[in-house]
Parts: structure tokens; sequence; C-alpha cells
């Protein structure tokens, strides 16, 4: 990059070029598609509002894809706390009837001929998704996902073996 761009011009070249990995990103996390680009407009927000901190092209797309999963995330940690809600308001004796069902998305999504593998993904541990999800869907190399987690090269290393070696026993594949 020759010439620093400006917060407005920067933010609307990754929008060009990384808006639709980034929802895809997100969408593995979170399985939902209005959720997932919640998530990553925010993260688009949080970039463009630290555009002057960042070094370069690199460092924004990393930062970016930061926010997006720190979004994920509080999304997923939102979720927990409004299901848990949901099935405690269910349980009231003046709540008969009331059950929790997954949405008509998310019940077609069942339906589909990856459903196995995107259930196994759902019960990997957090790291693990979101490593397995970064270095095989976005093609993330191992130094690129440990800058855009926070955590060491060996943690990367150690989480991608771990969730693997958890997708394949779930799926019954050979090693």
């Amino acid at each position: 990059m020759a010439t620093r761009e400006t917060a407005t011009e920067g933010i609307s070249l990754l929008y060009e070029t990384q808006w639709a990995g980034l929802v895809r990103l997100v969408w593995f996390l979170l399985r939902d598609q209005q959720a997932a680009e919640d998530v990553a407009q925010d993260a688009y927000i949080a970039t463009y509002r630290n555009w002057d901190r960042l070094r370069d092209e690199e460092a924004a797309v990393a930062y970016l894809r930061r926010c997006a999963i720190n979004g994920a995330r509080s999304m997923i940690r939102h979720l927990i706390v409004v299901r848990r809600e949901t099935e405690a308001e269910a349980g009231r004796a003046d709540a008969a009837g009331r059950l929790w069902s997954p949405s008509s998305d998310e019940a077609a999504l069942n339906r589909l001929d990856g459903d196995q593998l995107m259930a196994a993904l759902a019960t990997l541990p957090d790291r693990q998704r979101e490593v397995i999800v970064l270095r095989y869907y976005s093609d993330m190399s191992e130094a690129q996902i440990s800058e855009t987690l926070d955590i060491s090269p060996g943690s990367v290393k150690t989480h991608a073996y771990r969730g693997l070696r958890a997708l394949r026993d779930r799926m019954g594949a050979p090693a």
C-alpha cells in the first residue's frame, strides 16, 4: 500500500473484498444468516472506528475477523442466556404447552446432507470449532488463525488436532 486510505475508503474496499466470506465465516459459528450479517456489520463498524490504529490492509482484515469472531461469541453467550430463560419460563405451571422448537430455517438445515457434519461441528468446544472453521472454511494459515483468535500458533495446532479427532470420532470416519 503506497498511500494510506481514509477510513471510508479502506472500509469500502474491505466491504467489497471481505463481506461475503466474513458473513459465511460467522454463519458457520452461529448457523443463523441474519445474526451472521448483523455480527459482520458490527465488525465493520468497529474496524471503521479503529481504522487509524491499524497498520495496513492485512492488519485491518485480521482485526475485522477478530471483531466478527468476538461478536459471534457474544451472540452465542446471549443465546445461551435467552434459551435458559425460555426453558425456565416454559417449565412454569402457567406456561403449559410452551416448548422450544427449532426455527424453520434451522429445521430445514438439519435435513440437508451436511447435517451430520454441522451437528458434530456444533458439539465442539468454541475454540476448536473456531479453529476448524477458520482453517478449513476460510483457508487461513496457522499464523493468521493465531493472530485472529489472539492465541499462540501451538494452541492453534492443538485445537485443530483435537477438533478434527473429535469430528472423526463423532462421524465414524477412519483416522
